[in-house]
């Protein structure tokens, strides 16, 4: 397992990608200042902060809601084989609340709640980055 990102839930994303881009001087991955999802790197490390439209991410678990009341940020952990770690989890007493299922045509993905309620996403990739 790997750790991915740590990926911020946000209502205003071009505000956000603003501010990691041009106020912090995080090094934008794709460029889309839109949305609905960013990765910025630090000069230095492998893992990054990306930004999440979090409409999107309600879309996907049903339950997020416009209103930034509720989940702000998700763990996001990369592992090699989706269905086999989340039977291995299931299997341990969790409870997947999405997935496994598509993202992207890049990824699949799952998500499950810590006892906290913060939001785990557990992704697969099926195409790496060129």
């Amino acid at each position: 397992m790997e750790l991915a990102q740590v990926r911020l839930l946000v209502t205003d994303f071009t505000a956000c990608y603003r501010f990691y881009a041009d106020v912090l001087g995080l090094k934008p991955q794709s460029g889309a200042e839109r949305g609905p999802y960013e990765k910025f790197s630090p000069h230095t490390g492998s893992a990054g902060i990306a930004l999440q439209d979090r409409a999107m991410m309600a879309g996907v678990l049903g339950e997020l809601g416009d209103a930034a009341t509720g989940h702000r940020s998700l763990v996001v952990l990369r592992v090699d084989d989706l269905d086999a770690y989340c039977a291995q989890l299931t299997a341990r007493g969790a409870v997947l609340a999405h997935g496994p299922a598509p993202m992207t045509d890049r990824m699949r993905v799952a998500h499950l709640k810590d006892p906290e309620g913060n939001l785990v996403e557990l992704q697969e990739w099926l195409l790496l980055r060129g």
